[in-house]
């Protein structure tokens, strides 16, 4: 397991548990027990758990999301591969909502050959890219921000969302079921989600073949709620059947443009 894996997986514990111990994650993961400390100590450097005596728990109001600083660095040729097939229906002049996330980061720069978008965003991080290309319009939504996954949520950024229309939405997803749809770790995000998915024409779910078979907290939308999910080819093929002629499987990585 790689280690960006691993601290996901620690951090999910983390949030559905509460607690975890050092020695039970190293047993249960199968690395030495100076590894899950490392793993820890990273995690507390980003603010959203605190280490304690052989173990460590969660921050009482603090975002229960995996911070950005461990999201940009997973999975990221899955990310890329991604993100160069779903950029590939937009056209020139068109409107374009990217959701905060890794990998609609990733589509934010593979846009950069296209001309005279409109790009919309919650996401700090792919506002400062796009502003820096200095080419494109861009509406960044107000709200209050998220720190640790640079995102602006709340009834402000609902609001501006609603007050355009767009041609797409790329919306970003904690996990995704066959049954329970679309889920999002964090509460807070979800009127924001569920804003970009009114406002837009298309609206097309980007996540990597990890966030499939499973659920999160809150439920962003059913499965017939959106026209596209793509994802990449490490998904079983007995799951690629279940979510039907929406998914589209990404087999290899995309160049990331010069």
């Amino acid at each position: 397991m790689l280690a960006s894996d691993r601290r996901r997986e620690i951090f999910n514990r983390l949030v559905r548990e509460g607690y975890v111990e050092a020695k039970e994650l190293a047993e249960e993961l199968g690395v030495d027990a100076s590894t899950i400390r490392r793993d820890l100590d990273t995690l507390a450097r980003s603010g959203q758990v605190k280490r304690t005596h052989g173990g460590a728990r969660t921050v009482p109001g603090v975002s229960a999301d995996l911070p950005y600083s461990m999201k940009e660095t997973a999975r990221l040729d899955q990310k890329a591969a991604i993100a160069g097939v779903a950029v590939q229906r937009v056209r020139d002049g068109d409107t374009v909502v990217l959701d905060s996330g890794s990998t609609t980061y990733e589509i934010a720069v593979r846009l950069r050959n296209h001309e005279d978008l409109t790009v919309i965003t919650n996401d700090l991080r792919i506002a400062t890219f796009i502003a820096d290309l200095r080419r494109f319009r861009l509406l960044v939504a107000g709200g209050e921000l998220l720190g640790s996954v640079y995102t602006l949520t709340g009834r402000r950024t609902v609001e501006f969302l609603l007050d355009y229309a767009a041609d797409w939405t790329f919306l970003g997803a904690d996990a995704v079921d066959a049954a329970a749809g679309i889920t999002n770790t964090n509460t807070l995000e979800i009127p924001v989600k569920r804003a970009m998915l009114e406002v837009a024409a298309t609206t097309v779910v980007v996540a990597d073949s990890s966030k499939f078979g499973h659920r999160a907290l809150a439920k962003v939308a059913d499965l017939d709620e959106v026209d596209e999910i793509i994802t990449d080819s490490d998904l079983p093929s007995d799951s690629v059947d279940v979510f039907g002629k929406n998914l589209i499987t990404v087999a290899d990585p995309a160049p990331t443009p010069g």
